[in-house]
């Protein structure tokens, strides 16, 4: 009788060395890549895209007005913009940093979601899908690419304790190996439950062969390639006992390194984003593929970014937070030459609506939203798609969640078409049947 293990080396499409044999040589592009590793800096709880990169005076100009909803009222913006850049983009006064490397970022005000939702709306974002049980963006990089350092993990979040909407479901592995699942690493100390050693070494190694040994029996018993995951797991957890303390030790990092980031602050939360964006550089540089950073939770537990109420102090502090370690983040990457080969994504799950129910604050608008791209293989510089005058719909060249994916996957050298895993009797691939890779994005 065939075994399950014995089936899928058979069928499985893509990559299957990589799932089932802790020796394999690294996987191989389909195409030429422009990239070679991801930052994906997520915004959780839905930016207002007219209050950050895309300006509508038009709203300005009938805030107040009822926009036709009920009781619902049109909300002006309560910032200025300016134009910065070769491509004279448009940006609030909330962002006074990343305006110094505006001629970086391609930015498109044209992105549509299908779920208005947090939940959902954050695993489509991740896995494109709307429910549980599929793969992260991070870990179908990871399973097509896999990673460029044997001691560390492929994909990485950098989190405080908050976990946003959709759990761990936006990070998970899905049926893909367990390998390529994300490793947390909190802002506090220890970054990692049970990264230093509890025992000897001589004592921690006898342990861990005695387990593998198990392990490796039980896996030939049953062919089941989950048991040959957690093997590669326990051994990479061995592994990063002595390398993941010497890649976030910022001891050599100069003070005006840290100030860049602001580790300097009084503000503890920006002090923590700015912690976990240096270490964020420090990961790509020691060659983790897939690192991910989510902005601090300081509002409510809907994703910070979710202000139905209180607009301004909500927006401006997050802002406020986040806008220097991002701008330094980018600066740092390019000042390194790790950005030429390094794809850079901003972006929430949906944007805001320009009406309000409260005069207070915006509601869930998945209809259209801004996000930006920077790095490898970017068109930098640049503007891409647009809404109506008042925010509400998008006018020109729509950008779907999928289609987003494909683009960043073309960067990589991978085809969102034949990056496929072969799960319940189909080859199942982030994308589905959907997708495009946006020409206009790339350089």
């Amino acid at each position: 009788m065939t075994s399950r293990r014995e089936l899928l080396k058979r069928v499985s499409i893509g990559f299957p060395s990589l799932a089932f044999s802790s020796l394999a040589a690294s996987p191989t592009p389909h195409a030429r890549a422009k990239a070679k590793n991801v930052l994906f800096l997520f915004m959780p709880g839905g930016v207002s895209h007219m209050d950050t990169f895309d300006p509508k005076p038009k709203l300005n100009e009938i805030s107040g007005q009822l926009s036709g909803q009920g009781k619902r009222k049109w909300h002006g913006c309560p910032w200025k913009f300016r134009q910065y850049g070769r491509a004279g983009v448009s940006i609030s006064e909330i962002f006074p940093h990343i305006t110094e490397v505006v001629d970086e970022l391609a930015v498109v005000r044209s992105m549509v979601s299908s779920f208005p939702l947090h939940a959902r709306g954050n695993v489509f974002l991740h896995t494109g899908r709307n429910v549980g049980g599929f793969p992260s963006l991070g870990s179908w990089v990871t399973y097509g690419l896999g990673s460029e350092n044997r001691n560390l993990p492929g994909y990485v979040l950098l989190r405080d304790e908050y976990v946003p909407p959709g759990g761990l479901e936006n990070f998970s592995n899905g049926f893909l190996p367990a390998t390529h699942q994300a490793t947390h690493l909190k802002g506090d100390d220890p970054p990692i439950d049970n990264i230093v050693p509890a025992d000897a070494n001589a004592l921690q190694q006898a342990k861990l062969d005695a387990i593998l040994a198990q392990d490796r029996s039980f896996a030939k018993s049953t062919g089941d390639d989950a048991v040959e995951s957690a093997i590669r797991n326990y051994e990479m957890a061995y592994r990063m006992q002595s390398l993941v303390p010497d890649v976030l030790y910022l001891g050599k990092e100069s003070e005006a390194t840290k100030k860049l980031y602001g580790l300097d602050s009084p503000d503890k939360y920006k002090r923590l984003y700015g912690l976990q964006c240096l270490r964020a550089r420090r990961l790509l540089e020691a060659g983790v593929r897939f690192v991910e950073v989510t902005s601090p939770n300081i509002f409510g537990m809907n994703g910070t970014w979710d202000q139905h109420d209180q607009l301004k102090k909500g927006h401006e502090t997050n802002a406020f937070v986040t806008d220097q370690a991002v701008t330094a983040l980018i600066k740092d990457l390019r000042s390194r030459g790790l950005l030429d080969e390094t794809l850079v994504l901003w972006a929430g799950e949906f944007g805001r609506t320009p009406d309000t129910s409260n005069g207070d604050g915006r509601d869930h608008h998945p209809a259209c939203f801004t996000i930006w791209l920077a790095g490898a293989g970017v068109n930098r510089g640049s503007i891409f798609g647009s809404t109506d005058e008042l925010g509400n719909k998008v006018a020109e060249n729509p950008v779907a969640i999928h289609d987003l994916h494909a683009t960043m996957l073309h960067l990589l050298g991978l085809d969102h078409r034949r990056l496929t895993y072969r799960f319940g009797s189909r080859d199942v691939s982030l994308t589905d049947v959907h997708g495009r890779v946006v020409r206009e994005l790339l350089a």
